[in-house]
């Protein structure tokens, strides 16, 4: 809660989690007066409350008493302090600056924090980043984070950004997994030294930068999971940066399917250094593998298969929908997966087909013949 602090004139409050003070006062009008902007210190914002009272005492007071001097604060000021003063991982700090750049400065980077309104938000929103769903929905979601800050901080009254449903988009691209015998295909197809990254893809469920970064360590036998502690992303410049993972949830231990054993276990004989931070699946000069050098591989594998549609991260959709028909809970899917929220792990299950089937045959296996429960009267 912010504080407020109780006076004979004037009210102010205490702005969480910026600590700054507002000044507001009810005028000679009847309505509530704030002041243009909050303040460092609590002295300065008693003064500004002072001066009020002194023009109000002296019937020099109008609606616009101390908003002379306001200073201008534009959106692009604001938001270069909001992204500079998060702790931001280096591709999420490049896409926020793309976000920025490209598709809401131009719009709002001049513009006056407290004219934004929600009519000059619609319009932006109606020509932004036209057929490109994700990028328009990011967008929007960045501009509203920006400025509920904003709000926050007693910078602007309320956020202009009131679009319901904006900030997310529908998927463009309807992912069809692919299928067991699809995959037997595609391992084959593709070279040796990949195809215990493909299976690990398609079974494990596994993003291309946690399977890149993955190194002999990480691969437990004794308990059959590999163990998924860093991510490997590329930035500009084309450099490798080892992370985290994508969120608190993609740190994890996933099991491995057991028919999976054998196949790493060649693996690991045949193209891994014996050092344990050996890189499972590492490029020809001997660093990270970056994913063209991976995909033109692939694309000649999914031809071979029959699923020219079919995209690297689909393997990933294809092992969460496997997980899914085996059964099992959203919380056992969001586990496996490194899903932080329950949203993208009910798509799999949603999507696991023949399971309604099975769960109706399983509902009659609990019926014991003769108990006469499907009678009616």
């Amino acid at each position: 809660m912010a504080g407020r602090t109780r006076r004979s004139f004037g009210r102010l409050r205490q702005v969480k989690p910026s600590l700054r003070w507002q000044a507001s006062y009810v005028g000679p009008d009847g309505l509530l007066h704030n002041a243009p902007s909050t303040f460092q210190a609590k002295d300065d914002a008693e003064a500004w409350l002072t001066d009020r009272r002194r023009e109000i005492d002296r019937n020099l007071w109008s609606p616009r008493a101390g908003q002379a001097d306001e200073p201008l604060v534009t959106l692009g000021e604001f938001a270069e302090a909001w992204v500079a003063q998060r702790d931001l991982k280096t591709r999420t700090r490049e896409h926020y600056r793309k976000l920025l750049d490209v598709y809401v400065l131009p719009t709002f980077g001049d513009v006056d924090l407290k004219v934004i309104e929600p009519a000059s938000v619609r319009r932006w929103w109606a020509t932004c980043a036209i057929g490109k769903p994700t990028i328009r929905a990011h967008s929007y979601g960045l501009l509203k984070s920006i400025l509920t800050t904003a709000a926050g901080d007693g910078l602007i009254v309320s956020n202009p950004c009131t679009i319901v449903g904006a900030g997310s988009s529908k998927r463009v691209i309807k992912i069809r997994p692919a299928s067991l015998s699809e995959l037997e295909t595609l391992v084959a197809a593709m070279p040796k030294q990949y195809q215990a990254m493909t299976l690990l893809a398609a079974w494990c469920a596994l993003r291309f930068g946690e399977l890149t970064e993955l190194r002999r360590m990480d691969l437990d036998f004794a308990e059959n999971v590999v163990k998924v502690r860093r991510g490997a992303v590329r930035v500009d410049g084309g450099k490798f940066e080892v992370t985290t993972p994508k969120s608190d949830a993609g740190v994890r231990d996933v099991a491995i399917p057991p028919h999976l054993l054998p196949a790493l276990t060649t693996h690991l004989d045949d193209h891994v250094g014996f050092a344990k931070n050996a890189l499972l699946f590492p490029a020809a000069h001997g660093g990270h593998l970056a994913p063209s050098s991976l995909y033109r591989h692939f694309y000649k594998a999914r031809a071979l298969a029959g699923r020219d549609d079919l995209r690297w991260h689909d393997l990933r959709h294809t092992g969460a929908v496997l997980a899914a028909s085996t059964g099992a809970t959203l919380a056992e899917l969001m586990g496996r997966l490194g899903h932080s929220t329950p949203q993208a792990a009910m798509r799999y299950q949603h999507r696991a087909g023949g399971r309604d089937r099975a769960i109706a045959d399983a509902l009659s296996e609990l019926v014991t013949p003769g108990q006469g429960l499907a009678q009616s009267d």
